[in-house]
């Protein structure tokens, strides 16, 4: 899987990924912005539209009930009519030609008022007089629409449907007698065709009209279910057949009837199907092209670094090989030429320098033995001339046996003979503290502690020996009282690495000596403080010669003031550049 990502993971790749999101997120912004922003346009159109046909609807019945008001009042102020109602009034006889004349005076109102189906006209007894039969008021509306005529005194009253003709609905409305002080002098009947009530938009589809009178009793409606007006009233949108409606609501100064319209969601939106496809395909198309523009762009940019890694990835394998010109941008061209130069001049150093750098190599390790050689036998002939001046001829043989183990281990010219194990480095150390006790006596001491599963671990030849060396002349060479040299080798937690550790108590140095070779130690200077750090700096070099880049994380050094130093290298058990 790591794999198959890896193959992936190209400049090109990034590229197109990069350019392809920023035109996706740009696209989408955009798209969805527009389409925002026409879809709250259409969507307000629409509904402007609608609460425009609910106006309509509302302005033209509140434009039925002025008329309806205007003629009634004119018929109940006519004249004649009043002075017959008058009669009807006191208990006065009525002329036949008197009901003909006000009969012939309301079909001419009927006749040029539209919506009006027809006018009854009741006396104050609830008799009726036009037109003219033995039936009363109250056998076609029920008595409490008289008494609401009564307390309307004198305007317009809705009854609703006509019971005895569901196609007609009624008004009543109380005749006062202005001669009479206003007094009840009968009532109209006023029956309208339920036609002019319809506030149904033919035209939409699915699109539900409701007309609702003071009571919030349906007037009109076209839903084929039942919905409680009720719930629409206070309600902005409503569910039918798992349908969302939109509920536009009018109501009526005039009447106080409230017409509701209940459209679909979808009729408001249906138009923006086609904006939001065209623009679908715009986008898609846009990053098509954009793709397509993206990957010749990149291609153009990422083959010819493609085509120089791979070359480059020759050198792995030891061959600098140039890379062919090719054509493209100035920076490629400017990388390619580079490298080229690059390559010609590598070649040519590889050829010059390789055989003298090996040869440096092994002269430099010469040279650093060579350091160490002299340095030691003077050390040790200046301990011999002391015991010889001190002590007597007697054991001389025992001190010439020590230097002779001594330098048949250091003297070598065999180039195997650069490493030894560690038992043999131990014995060395062992000679060279029984020659040092010959100068120093009871001043110096020891402590060799090596483990029996370490005596075989091969380790650079003289490794440990100068830096006992440099305890001994620098550790109890600078004091009077008595100095313990403890050299210990011990493997870690892993048995993969060996410690090795030369510490002594004697006179130490204080933090700015020691920082001082320190960092004497890291540029590599040779010019040491007082002459010390000769050795540490051979042996870190050393270090760095057997063990490459592992040196540097296993040499460590510290010390006090008048409580000695301690030097730590650690190092592979199985050895390093053997």
């Amino acid at each position: 899987m790591v794999e198959r990502l890896k193959k992936w993971y190209t400049l090109r790749n990034q590229i197109l990924v990069v350019f392809l999101a920023v035109m996706i997120i740009v696209l989408a912004m955009v798209s969805f912005i527009t389409l925002k922003q026409v879809s709250s346009l259409v969507k307000k159109n629409a509904e402007n539209q609608i609460e425009q046909t609910a106006v309509e609807a509302g302005g033209r019945i509140d434009s039925l009930f002025k008329q309806l008001n205007t003629a009634t009042k004119i018929i109940l102020t006519n004249q004649s009519i009043q002075s017959v109602l008058e009669k009807k009034y006191v208990g006065e006889g009525i002329a036949f030609s008197e009901l003909q004349r006000i009969t012939n005076l309301m079909n001419t109102m009927l006749a040029n008022s539209e919506g009006i189906y027809s006018i009854d006209l009741y006396a104050s007894n609830l008799d009726r007089l036009v037109p003219f039969d033995d039936t009363k008021l109250f056998d076609h509306i029920d008595r409490k629409w008289i008494e609401q005529a009564d307390e309307a005194g004198g305007k317009l009253v809705w009854i609703g449907e006509d019971p005895q003709n569901p196609n007609y609905f009624l008004l009543i409305r109380r005749v006062n007698l202005m001669e009479r002080r206003f007094a009840n002098g009968g009532y109209l009947l006023i029956r309208i065709n339920s036609r002019y009530l319809q506030v149904a938009d033919q035209n939409m589809q699915e699109q539900y009209s409701i007309l609702l009178d003071k009571e919030l009793n349906p007037i009109f409606t076209n839903y084929p279910g039942e919905i409680t007006p009720d719930s629409l009233k206070n309600q902005s949108t409503i569910m039918i057949h798992q349908k969302e409606y939109i509920v536009t609501k009018q109501m009526s100064d005039e009447t106080g009837f409230t017409v509701l319209i209940l459209t679909p969601v979808r009729v408001l939106t249906e138009r923006l199907s086609s904006i939001r496809i065209g623009i679908i395909i715009s986008g898609i198309m846009g990053i098509i092209i954009y793709l397509i523009s993206s990957w010749f762009l990149s291609t153009s940019i990422t083959k010819p670094i493609v085509q120089l890694t791979n070359t480059m990835r020759l050198a792995n394998e030891g061959l600098m090989a140039l890379n062919p010109q090719v054509i493209t941008v100035n920076e490629i061209n400017e990388l390619n030429s580079t490298y080229n130069q690059l390559v010609k001049e590598t070649n040519h150093l590889i050829k010059m320098v390789y055989q003298k750098e090996i040869i440096r190599s092994h002269s430099e390790l010469k040279a650093l033995q060579a350091q160490i050689n002299p340095h030691f036998l003077y050390n040790t002939l200046d301990s011999l001339r002391w015991s010889l001046e001190e002590k007597g001829e007697e054991e001389l043989a025992d001190i010439v046996v020590s230097m002779s183990n001594l330098f048949r281990y250091t003297i070598s010219k065999n180039a195997k003979d650069d490493w030894a194990t560690v038992k043999e480095e131990f014995d060395h150390i062992q000679n060279y503290l029984e020659i040092i006790r010959f100068r120093f006596g009871d001043r110096i001491k020891w402590k060799l502690m090596l483990p029996p599963t370490l005596e075989s671990a091969k380790i650079p030849k003289l490794l440990i020996q100068p830096l006992v060396e440099n305890a001994v002349i620098h550790g109890s060479g600078n004091q009077l009282k008595p100095c313990t040299i403890i050299v210990s080798v011990e493997s870690d937690s892993s048995n993969e690495n060996m410690r090795i550790t030369v510490e002594d108590d004697g006179a130490g140095m204080d933090e700015e000596k020691l920082n001082s070779i320190k960092n004497l130690l890291e540029t590599g200077g040779l010019s040491t403080v007082n002459g010390k750090g000769i050795a540490l700096y051979t042996i870190k070099k050393r270090l760095q010669y057997y063990y490459k880049e592992e040196s540097e994380k296993f040499f460590s050094i510290s010390s006090q003031v008048n409580q000695g130093t301690k030097i730590t290298i650690e190092v592979p058990i199985n050895g390093g550049d053997l």
